[in-house]
């Protein structure tokens, strides 16, 4: 078997729950060896099931299976002198330790510090819920109470019925490849300067990477609050069941408006806006309902995809498995365990073939034996302090033809680490995203929010392919880069005449990294999707809304996916040093999103259990959910609310002044709270309704009690704990002016803050630079401009404002 990408990485798991184990988890799948310590009493995830199955005594959770296969178990108490050595001699030996114990957590090790003394190339990434300092750093919470703190709680839903957050503990598994990450890159350091960091990880600031729509530069660019909203069309009834619509541009509506049979709606400006479309919601859902009703989920996605209209199925824990192109492509797979099914590694690497999952340890399985293998040898590091300075990425050039948001997040990532990533868009078809919810001011498509987020630090330059000049161009300009990114449907490079096989063929070393919604092969593989249709797929969708209404999650399953896309193309990168050759790298976006939503297709395999969606409740707080108050000077009104533990119950009793309705004794446990939960939700209703957002927040956190309130996305500054982490760095636009942008979620103690040190470049910006790089004269470069194969305004400008502008909020 071909040695694995990540083969001598060796990482100590001080990680419980979700997140850390699904990093790790992906560091184990590329090769890594991952030795878990655990508590003597176990990760409290060997005892969890989503549908509160028991689990049998002597026997794990499917989940903590499905997480922590391949891994080593230790366990010992950190609090013992021989504990504390059994895990410090472990670290002495580890390339990186990860670990959530939280602020303090490391003390009984001498803390950061003390382990970096020890072992000077090991790093330590830290997960914790709001990072390890800051005014919040030991404020209560969950992913749920993160959620509402965002704003991605409070601008999703229908206003006469209130918020919903998103459902599944989805914000854990949002920050799961943020934190691989982390680590990969930390160690990627400190192999070429000898020294190791610290990466301090705040899940928070995971969840408003990958659960807003870049909410702050919405509000910055709108300059309006955000409207709590559902997307139109979305998750619609057909004849037979649910099916999944999307119209993101103006010219998906217009199609849309023509597959309903409703072209008089396609001729009103008006709707092209996805915020009247919701202003007028009755109406254009009896539109839509009239048609869609009378129609199969079948046959709307065969005329659907006719129209290039993104649309998908609804998947659950069930559907899932019987979808053709999901079983074509042999996603689901049996667990080492024989007792459930699970997803595949989300990506396909061509020149080296996956990892054989294994089963998961015992509790301490492995506490006498487990120990690190010696380092395998590797070239001196770099141990000079210019090298330390430098960036992990520098000397990296990416060329960059993604579009929307799941592409340009990884090339963005890519650039914020050194590279150097030159963006190609065309005069004739520019990035779809510099005018989905762009501002409606000239020049429109310099004003869009999710752009702006994820274009930093980018050389922009256009060229148009249809052209042959601009094919040559791209090749030669590929000749020089290590990495090309694409997120077009499939069937869009090889009509371009730049498929993989061309590529490689001219240029050996370079590594392609493709990012259809759907994957390279299978009955869907020239189908359009966009990230709201692989929510709907996944099951991610299925679990978010009201018990009778799903609804998508909305920004999720491109951050996400970006972040598997870039993990996968720096393991490619890593194979090439061994190789000498570049390969194909394959992430299709369904198949993160399917890692996020496994517990559905794993309580189902196992347990027979298909998971209902809950509103704002959840099988893993109760009470929880989402409570009116009375309006405040910041105008929230709406208060998340979740209660983790006994002790939390007990402190809310005392917070709400004990009534009687909650003296039972029944509620003193988690399973008796939640067959109460309709009763525990009137008394908590009941004390909110007449008191300020802002006090009810302040009253429970002080008692320890997670609670947050829902606050508009658009309002998310001030904030005191993201200003004190510095997570955002205002550069100077050419035309936005001075704004205010985010930084990573992962604070690097080697690379100072900000990374973000130029603003996304303005259409075609760059190409006189670029073109002038790769030989061409000034004459040659005008006459490409003269035939219209670049330039710097869209070819259309001339023309009344494009048609396909939309605006998201």
């Amino acid at each position: 078997m071909m040695t694995m990408p990540l083969a001598g990485l060796r990482v100590l798991d001080l990680t419980s729950e979700i997140a850390g184990a699904y990093a790790t988890k992906l560091l184990v799948d590329a090769g890594a060896r991952v030795i878990k310590v655990e508590p003597p009493e176990g990760d409290p995830l060997r005892r969890w099931s989503a549908s509160h199955t028991e689990v049998p005594a002597g026997e794990d959770g499917a989940l903590f299976r499905f997480l922590n296969g391949g891994k080593s178990s230790v366990a010992v108490d950190l609090a013992s002198g021989a504990g504390r050595e059994r895990v410090l001699g472990l670290a002495r030996a580890a390339d990186v330790l990860v670990e959530s114990l939280g602020p303090g957590g490391l003390a009984p090790l001498g803390g950061v510090a003390a382990l970096l003394a020890a072992n000077a190339r090991l790093s330590v990434v830290s997960l914790s819920p709001w990072g390890l300092e800051g005014p919040w750093a030991a404020r209560p919470s969950t992913e749920m109470t993160q959620q509402a703190a965002s704003g991605a709680t409070g601008y999703r839903g229908l206003p006469e019925r209130g918020p919903v957050g998103a459902g599944g503990r989805i914000g854990e598994w949002m920050a799961g490849p943020f934190i691989s990450l982390g680590a990969l890159v930390a160690w990627l350091h400190a192999r070429r300067s000898g020294r190791g960091q610290h990466v301090d990880v705040s899940q928070f600031e995971c969840v408003l990477a990958s659960l807003t729509t870049l909410h702050d530069l919405q509000g910055q660019l709108l300059g309006i609050p955000a409207a709590i909203s559902i997307d139109t069309p979305s998750i619609e009834p057909a004849s037979d069941g649910w099916v999944g619509l999307t119209a993101y541009t103006g010219q998906q509506w217009k199609d849309f408006c023509l597959l309903i049979r409703r072209p008089e709606l396609a001729e009103d400006e008006r709707f092209y806006e996805a915020r009247v479309r919701m202003q007028q919601l009755a109406f254009v859902q009896q539109a839509m309902h009239a048609w869609t009703k009378q129609h199969s989920v079948d046959e709307i996605l065969s005329r659907a995809s006719e129209l290039r209209i993104p649309a998908a199925p609804i998947g659950d824990g069930k559907r899932v498995l019987e979808l053709d192109h999901l079983r074509e492509r042999g996603v689901f797979v049996r667990s080492p365990h024989g007792d459930f099914m699970q997803p595949r590694a989300p990506y396909q690497l061509s020149a080296c073939p996956p990892r054989p999952f294994e089963r998961a340890p015992k509790l301490g399985e492995h506490s006498a034996s487990a120990s690190f293998e010696p380092p395998t040898p590797a070239a001196p590091a770099q141990r000079t302090e210019s090298a330390r300075r430098q960036l992990p990425l520098e000397g990296l050039r990416i060329v960059d033809l993604t579009a929307f948001w799941a592409g340009p997040i990884v090339t963005s990532l890519f650039a914020d680490l050194g590279a150097d990533v030159i963006k190609i868009e065309s005069i004739q078809r520019p990035d779809g995203m510099r005018f989905a919810g762009a501002v409606r001011k000239d020049p429109l498509w310099e004003r869009s929010a999710v752009f702006h987020g994820v274009n930093c630090n980018k050389r922009g330059i256009t060229l148009d392919l249809d052209a042959p000049e601009g094919r040559e161009l791209l090749l030669r300009l590929a000749d020089t880069a290590d990495v090309l990114v694409e997120n077009f449907s499939a069937r869009v490079m090889d009509h371009f005449g730049l498929g993989w096989e061309v590529l490689h063929a001219r240029s050996p070393r370079l590594v392609m990294t493709r990012m259809p919604a759907w994957g390279l092969t299978g009955p869907w593989r020239d189908r359009v999707g966009f990230a709201p249709n692989v929510e709907q797929v996944s099951g991610l969708a299925w679990l978010t809304g009201y018990e009778d209404l799903p609804l998508v999650v909305r920004g999720a399953c491109d951050p996400f996916g970006g972040m598997h896309a870039a993990f996968a193309t720096l393991l490619a990168l890593l194979q090439r040093e061994r190789t000498g050759e570049g390969q194909l790298v394959e992430l299709p976006l369904i198949e993160p999103a399917l890692n996020a939503a496994a517990e559905q297709v794993i309580e189902f395999t196992k347990n027979g259990v298909l998971l209902p969606r809950l509103g704002n409740r959840g099988p893993y707080a109760a009470p929880q959910g989402v409570y009116r108050c009375a309006k405040d000077e910041r105008g929230d009104e709406w208060l998340a609310l979740a209660v983790t533990t006994d002790a939390q119950w007990q402190a809310l009793r005392q917070v709400l002044r004990d009534p009687a309705a909650l003296r039972d004794p029944k509620l003193a446990t988690a399973a008796g709270r939640r067959a109460a939960h309709d009763a525990i939700d009137a008394v908590i209703t009941a004390w909110c309704a007449d008191q300020h957002c802002a006090a009810v927040e302040a009253t429970l956190l002080g008692a320890g009690i997670p609670a947050a309130a829902c606050i508009n996305a658009h309002h998310l500054l001030p904030n005191e704990q993201l200003e004190a982490r510095a997570a955002y760095t205002v550069l100077s636009h050419p035309i936005t002016g001075a704004t205010r942008y985010p930084e990573l979620p992962l604070h690097f103690s080697a690379f100072p803050r900000p990374l973000r040190r130029t603003p996304p470049p303005t259409l075609g910006q760059h190409n006189d630079e670029v073109f002038r790089e790769l030989g061409l004269r000034i004459d040659e470069i005008a006459e490409l401009r003269a035939k219209k194969i670049i330039g710097e305004k869209p070819a259309w400008i001339s023309q009344a404002t494009p048609s396909h502008a939309s605006d998201e909020e």
